[in-house]
């Protein structure tokens, strides 16, 4: 079982996101288009479930399964589309998860939602405070639920992103 849990802001989880771009850099070459930071881990100052969220863009979302086993050598489990169609998802650390790769092609839209929303924290430090102590109170609530906890904050992310997107398109 997954424990929930949310914790301070952490300077190390950039270098994190570093170490694992290279290697994803190593792995995918030429195929790679982008390689960001996303989640509550990139955002200095927000409270965070300690995974390092990773949005590589790639030219072909369908040559990326044939790169699944250079994936599992570096400690990540591929779950192909994981419900989101266009999408490869990839996943390490089993129950103690450290690392979620969410993987698009460079025309889908998903990658600006996930952009809009990180910049968005980035720059409302208001909005920022509010998202992460809504995450700790329901870390609180449900420390051995992780349903529960993800559809606490369903609404807020809902309203958020569309609040970032509206925001991102403007600017």
């Amino acid at each position: 079982m997954r424990k929930v849990e949310v914790v301070k802001f952490d300077e190390t989880w950039s270098r994190k996101f570093e170490e694992e771009k290279e290697k994803l850099r190593n792995i995918f070459g030429n195929e790679l288009v982008a390689v960001h930071h996303i989640g509550s881990t990139s955002v200095e100052g927000l409270k965070a479930k300690p995974i390092i969220d990773i949005l590589p863009v790639v030219k072909d979302i369908e040559k990326v399964d044939s790169f699944n086993e250079q994936m599992e050598a570096i400690g990540y489990e591929p779950m192909g589309e994981f419900g989101l169609p266009g999408r490869r998802y990839f996943r390490k650390g089993g129950d103690q998860r450290t690392h979620h790769i969410h993987m698009y092609e460079e025309s889908n839209n998903e990658i600006d939602r996930h952009l809009a929303f990180r910049d968005y924290l980035r720059t409302h430090p208001d909005e920022r405070e509010r998202y992460g102590n809504l995450k700790e109170e329901l870390a609180k609530q449900y420390p051995n639920d992780m349903e529960s906890y993800i559809n606490g904050k369903d609404s807020y992310v809902k309203e958020m992103e569309r609040k970032a997107l509206d925001w991102y398109e403007k600017r």
